[in-house]
């Protein structure tokens, strides 16, 4: 899983740059951005969230 979200976050960024270097494909820009955006939340939240649970089960 951890490989799957680093390899959607380099996706995102070639997205990105390929859609600010080629200035008619700024959706890709912008959607590489918005993918880049939600998948770096998800993977914090998911973090979070597993960080929490261990210092529960350590009390």
């Amino acid at each position: 899983m951890k490989i799957l979200l680093i390899v959607v976050l380099i996706a995102a960024i070639a997205l990105g740059v390929i859609g600010f270097l080629i200035e008619a494909l700024l959706w890709l820009a912008a959607l590489g951005l918005v993918l880049f955006l939600v998948t770096a939340a998800y993977w914090w939240f998911k973090y979070r969230s597993s960080r929490s649970k261990d210092v529960e089960t350590a009390r």
